[in-house]
């Protein structure tokens, strides 16, 4: 079964999905692909992962690097699942290039390329933003592009990390102040 409960983060509502093995969703009010529970009211302290997952955003917000993750439970399909992983591996405060995640996917998977958009399509379906940071990958030019909770927000989670974006550095894999 799956529990929700409503974040009120600065940027606006988060919606956080738990199951019993793992924080399965977590989405900014009315973003694209989250679902509309039928309630999701506060923590309910009868359910540690969602607790788990309140902590984390709370340190999170309050500018500190969080604490280690709560459980994931993502699914997806195995092209998606390699993405995600690949974001997970993104610390705190860089960024780095759809392109950068494609080669390191590829090979992990002993391929010679993998189109930046097919990433980009895997990044957008990622249930679980924030904790699984796609707001950390940015066009090669150094432009922010796509991010289903909006353009802004992904600005303004960068800037809460105090990453810096700087075309000249997007060779290489990731940047930090």
């Amino acid at each position: 079964m799956t529990h929700y409960t409503l974040y009120a983060s600065p940027l606006g509502n988060l919606l956080i999905a738990a199951e019993p093995d793992g924080i399965s969703g977590l989405w900014f009010e009315g973003q694209k692909n989250a679902p509309c529970p039928a309630s999701a009211d506060g923590p309910d302290p009868s359910q540690p992962l969602l607790a788990a997952a309140v902590g984390w955003l709370d340190a999170y917000f309050s500018g500190q690097r969080p604490p280690a993750l709560p459980p994931l439970l993502l699914r997806g399909t195995a092209f998606q699942l390699a993405v995600w992983r690949q974001l997970t591996l993104i610390p705190y405060g860089t960024t780095t290039t759809y392109q950068a995640i494609g080669q390191a996917v590829a090979r992990l998977q002993g391929r010679r390329h993998l189109s930046a958009q097919a990433v980009g399509q895997a990044v957008g379906r990622n249930p679980v933003s924030l904790m699984v940071p796609c707001h950390r990958v940015i066009g090669s030019n150094g432009h922010l592009t796509g991010y289903a909770g909006g353009i802004g927000r992904k600005r303004r989670l960068l800037e809460l990390e105090q990453a810096i974006i700087l075309p000249e550095l997007i060779g290489v894999s990731s940047t930090k102040r």
